[in-house]
């Protein structure tokens, strides 16, 4: 894998980590809706669960958050010292010339 190539896989997974961690937040913002509605419903076992199950969703939110502030931070870095941009003005020119 050449240093394009790899610095495209790095940038596509930070993506999905964004991704991911919108898909989280979204997940937390239903958890708290229906822990809001069973406050007028009352029911007892999704008042014992529900916030267990939002203390793990946050947790997990805030792991995939540090994955990817770390990750985006080193494909940054990769990018800066491999000068990405120059090698894809590179490419782009070989692929003129084929």
């Amino acid at each position: 894998m050449d240093k394009l190539q790899k610095f495209d896989l790095m940038a596509k997974i930070v993506r999905e980590l964004e991704d991911l961690k919108n898909s989280q937040q979204a997940v937390i913002q239903k958890i708290a809706k229906i822990e809001i509605d069973n406050i007028e419903l009352g029911d007892k076992k999704l008042e014992k669960d529900l916030p267990d199950v939002h203390q793990r969703t946050a947790d997990n939110m805030d792991t995939i958050a540090d994955i990817l502030e770390y990750f985006a931070g080193k494909t940054d870095s990769f990018g800066d010292s491999n000068n990405v941009d120059k090698l894809r003005e590179e490419q782009a020119i070989r692929d003129l010339k084929s």
